[in-house]
């Protein structure tokens, strides 16, 4: 398959100008299952909390490419031996490894497929482009599937310390403008290094590495999990879970083709066929939007309640605690609600619940950041640092939140 290579630099507010290396690069960016990221949000309904966060997939793609780029001329640097297919196996694999993801990223990821994860249809999405592309993302699959044989390749795209995550803190710490987030990728690249196969970063990175992790603890609290994108995530969940009863029950609801086809058909890894990833790609953010638009108006008092919430930003009232809620409590906002609009339970538990969230910023049992001290012995960065923090940051944190309505007919614009 052979296209033009006009455009060779994308302008990124974050890197400045993001080259594309070779032809292969610029027709992955080209075909459609690429161009359908720049209609998924890259951090769901967060910009109802935070106004400016409108990035997309699409513009994750091209700076983890970017950063990719970087770290290769890096290690290359540094004697470590990178072959020009293992080059270009490593920027498809971080190029693509997101493609997966549905409408809103993670905020939908298991409402329209059932326990199929967006790395599962990741890799769907690379096997049939490689089929398309005769072979040419082979080497890009088996990294991806940390089937290659060096394991650095695959930690560079998905480990605690990977292009992915460098890129997503850098990125939306600058969209959302919360400074606090912002890491030093620059440095963090310059300190990696590989040891017996397997990545490292030198002892006089760790402070960067410090940096890093409190950065992702502090934006997973304070954006990712902030109490409002949280509430509004549910609320985009329940409408999705509401939707599909409705169909079931034999209603009319409005919608794209492509999303009519999930809610009506149960959907899970034993059958997504071709048929279904050809479905699957043309689903993003503007079908649910333009449902929820259309849903608002229709008979069914939670369906339509939830979706006026969501578009008018409505939402509920969040309570968030460091212990269990109060059943008492919660139970007391659920028969208020139920009893006044006359209400099922089930139809009330739309809008009365309760739930918990875990954020584990560092993870020493599963792909551990390595610092390469100056002896040559090589320690987890959790032993490694004098911050306390550090050893803290590897123990999960619950909290526990409580949703209900809140009584009044104003719009409501502090989260």
């Amino acid at each position: 398959m052979t296209k033009s290579n006009k455009l060779k630099i994308f302008n990124d507010p974050i890197y400045g100008f993001i080259g594309i290396p070779n032809a292969l690069i610029f027709n992955l960016i080209a075909d459609p299952y690429f161009q359908r990221l720049r209609r998924i949000s890259q951090m769901g309904l967060s910009y109802l909390v935070f106004p400016g966060a409108h990035h997309t997939r699409f513009h994750h793609a091209l700076g983890c490419m970017h950063l990719m780029q970087n770290a290769l001329q890096v290690l290359r640097f540094k004697g470590v031996k990178i072959s020009a297919d293992e080059e270009q196996g490593l920027l498809c694999a971080i190029l693509l490894h997101d493609i997966g993801h549905g409408p809103f990223s993670h905020a939908m990821e298991h409402s329209l497929v059932e326990g199929v994860g967006h790395e599962y249809i990741s890799l769907l999405f690379m096997e049939a482009l490689n089929e398309k592309f005769n072979g040419e993302l082979t080497i890009a699959i088996a990294i991806f599937k940390a089937e290659y044989p060096k394991k650095f390749l695959n930690q560079l795209i998905s480990s605690q310390l990977d292009m992915d995550r460098m890129d997503y803190l850098k990125r939306d710490s600058f969209y959302t403008g919360v400074a606090e987030g912002n890491i030093n990728a620059e440095r963090l690249i310059t300190m990696l290094n590989v040891v017996d196969g397997e990545l490292v970063v030198e002892e006089k990175g760790i402070y960067s590495v410090e940096k890093f992790l409190m950065a992702r603890r502090f934006m997973y609290w304070q954006v990712y999990l902030h109490k409002t994108s949280v509430v509004a995530e549910q609320l985009l969940i329940k409408i999705l879970q509401r939707a599909k009863e409705l169909l079931a029950q034999g209603s009319s609801l409005q919608a794209s083709k492509a999303l009519l086809y999930f809610m009506e058909n149960k959907i899970g890894k034993t059958n997504f066929d071709e048929q279904t990833l050809a479905l699957f790609a043309q689903l993003d953010d503007i079908d649910i939007l333009a449902a929820i638009k259309s849903w608002q108006e229709h008979s069914d008092f939670v369906l339509s309640r939830l979706c006026q919430m969501l578009i008018n930003r409505r939402l509920l009232k969040t309570k968030m605690k460091n212990k269990p809620i109060d059943k008492e409590r919660l139970q007391k906002h659920f028969a208020s609600f139920k009893n006044k609009h006359h209400l099922s339970d089930e139809e009330t538990s739309y809008f009365v619940f309760s739930n918990k969230i875990t954020n584990q910023a560092y993870d020493q049992k599963h792909q551990n950041i390595n610092i390469l001290r100056r002896n040559g012995k090589i320690t987890d960065v959790a032993k490694a640092s004098d911050q306390f923090n550090i050893k803290a940051l590897s123990k999960a944190v619950v909290k526990y939140y409580m949703c209900y309505p809140k009584e009044s007919t104003r719009f409501y614009v502090d989260g």
